[in-house]
């Protein structure tokens, strides 16, 4: 599928500010599920510098600093992107021990995955994969129900962890602040994308699944919007397979219709805009349009929404 993306971001500062060294995560991922076809990343007024760089997950960024104080930032990124996966199940798990759950790895991936088993940083209670007491203890309570339901198969279980969230949740707009802790979003049965997203991650590592957040778009409006709007979900690692892609908004699994822009262990790790600034009883205001369009099929516009 062909989607053209247009995303703008302007930032208002109730008088000049100094703006810090700041991360733009705004370039779509290139890998076997998507190939960028086209891109343009502007900054207004512009910046001291930029570079860019590779971060630890693989995603593009681009670092940009700043020298002058200014009372406004304005972003714009524009993307063509061809997704290349039309079927989400076009793969068989190669590792014995990761069918069924508790999942296991072959000890080489395990330790190139240490990070995405781990419970999510300031989730749980405290590193180590397999610790799930305490804090994070409902969710993995929550999560062998899941299993259970489904006889421990772990393709399975996936689709019916994405699906018991899309029906069972409330799901939220909530244009601004980090996610939920999943035990939160779990006790409550409600939250936004980036929430539920979450949960997801949580409740697959504690079967022993490596999962990550993923932010991004997609062609879909998730039930709690009527416009388009910076969408997440989550990545699941399996062996054989490698990154697959499960929307617990939407209850499906990932396929041509969503579009990376990054992917980290950590939710702080894959925003597409990670920055401060300096100025003492400073007001901000953040304004977006996103425009998210499939050139060969029907046209989807967003509209301008505005935060404080």
């Amino acid at each position: 599928m062909l989607l053209s993306i247009r995303h703008h971001l302007r930032y208002v500062y109730g008088r000049p500010v100094f703006l810090e060294p700041m991360t733009l995560r705004l370039t779509p991922k290139q890998d076997c599920s998507q190939q960028l076809l086209g891109h343009s990343l502007r900054l207004e007024a512009e910046a001291a510098g930029c570079t860019a760089i590779q971060e630890a997950d693989g995603s593009g960024a681009l670092v940009c600093w700043f020298l002058e104080e200014r009372d406004q930032l304005e972003i714009t990124m524009e993307a063509k992107v061809r997704t290349l996966r039309p079927n989400p199940f076009d793969w068989i798990i190669t590792f014995a021990p990761a069918q069924r759950l508790p999942a296991r790895y072959p000890a080489a991936e395990a330790a190139a995955l240490a990070a995405y088993l781990d419970p999510p940083m300031g989730f749980g209670p405290g590193p180590g994969a397999g610790d799930w007491d305490g804090e994070a203890g409902s969710v993995a309570t929550w999560a062998a129900e899941q299993a259970a339901a489904v006889e421990h198969n772990t393709t399975a279980f996936l689709m019916q962890l994405a699906d018991r969230i899309h029906h069972d949740f409330q799901h939220v707009g909530r244009f601004e602040g980090e996610p939920m802790a999943p035990e939160e979003t779990l006790a409550g049965r409600s939250g936004a994308c980036r929430d539920t997203a979450m949960l997801f991650v949580a409740a697959c590592r504690s079967q022993g699944l490596a999962a990550r957040f993923v932010s991004g778009y997609s062609i879909h409006h998730p039930p709690e919007v009527t416009e388009h709007e910076l969408h997440a979900w989550a990545e699941v690692y399996l062996s054989g397979a490698g990154w697959r892609g499960y929307d617990p908004s939407l209850g499906l699994a990932v396929a041509d219709g969503h579009l990376v822009l990054a992917t980290a262990p950590d939710h702080r790790l894959a925003a597409p805009v990670t920055g401060t600034y300096r100025g003492t009883g400073v007001t901000s205001t953040m304004t977006y349009a996103l425009s998210v369009r499939a050139l060969d099929g029907e046209a989807l516009d967003g509209q301008v929404a505005e935060t404080p």
